[in-house]
């Protein structure tokens, strides 16, 4: 029975993170705002609650290109056409691009990313239950480190522990093993469920939000979508 401390090990490594992941998805999907989430979503926050900044920051560029104020070369390049921003997103995006009126859209995306509107822009929509908070996103995204990490381990265990163990013996060390496996796997399936495609972001009541959504409005299908929706030249400046 040298194989049972083994399993121990491996029941309670796996047993952390699975408790982890569960109880971090159970606080993500739970509201924590008012009931003032049900009103029609801006496009901008489609694009926060399906991509988060960065996607913000993509609708913001393209938009912009789209009305000629700002110019996006395939190369990568935002070039300034108009600095008359209309809003504070537009603003920011003309500050990140700064005074020489050029900037490749790589170095833009983060400073917009991290711009106050777009924190004051997540934090209105965590507060009407429609976005997962940023702790919740490290929780979820921590427990699915430690189930990762506990799936792993037990692997390595049921290795040595079927090694250390006559052949004839084996087949109790390998179901007993394989239950935990399986226990595992289906836990770290739940933790890569909150972070695809798009809850990561959102909450449930966002989520639900988001699946009513027009795809053939060109704005929406980006910011639900993302930059797969746009022309080659497009995608290529983004991408930068």
């Amino acid at each position: 029975m040298i194989w049972v401390p083994l399993l121990l090990v491996a029941y309670v490594v796996a047993g952390v993170g699975c408790a982890r992941v569960c109880r971090a998805s159970l606080a993500a999907a739970r509201p924590h705002g008012s009931p003032g989430g049900a009103r029609e979503l801006t496009v901008c926050e489609a694009a926060y609650l399906a991509g988060g900044p960065p996607r913000v920051v993509d609708l913001t560029l393209v938009s912009m290109h789209r009305s000629r104020r700002l110019l996006l070369a395939r190369t990568g390049w935002a070039t300034v056409v108009d600095a008359t921003g209309g809003d504070e997103l537009e603003r920011a995006v003309l500050a990140a691009i700064g005074p020489g009126g050029q900037s490749p859209v790589p170095a833009v995306r983060p400073v917009v990313a991290a711009a106050e509107c777009v924190r004051l822009l997540a934090e209105d929509l965590v507060e009407r239950g429609l976005a997962v908070s940023e702790e919740g996103r490290r929780e979820v995204a921590s427990g699915v480190r430690a189930v990762r990490a506990g799936f792993l381990l037990t692997l390595v265990l049921g290795t040595v522990a079927v090694l250390l163990v006559p052949a004839a013996d084996r087949s109790p060390v390998v179901a007993a093993f394989a239950l935990l496996l399986v226990g595992s796997g289906l836990c770290l399936l739940i933790g890569r469920t909150e972070a695809y495609p798009y809850t990561r972001w959102a909450s449930p009541a966002g989520q639900r939000l988001l699946a009513g959504l027009s795809r053939t409005d060109p704005p929406t299908a980006l910011a639900t979508r993302g930059p797969a929706v746009l022309e080659p030249e497009l995608r290529a400046a983004l991408e930068g």
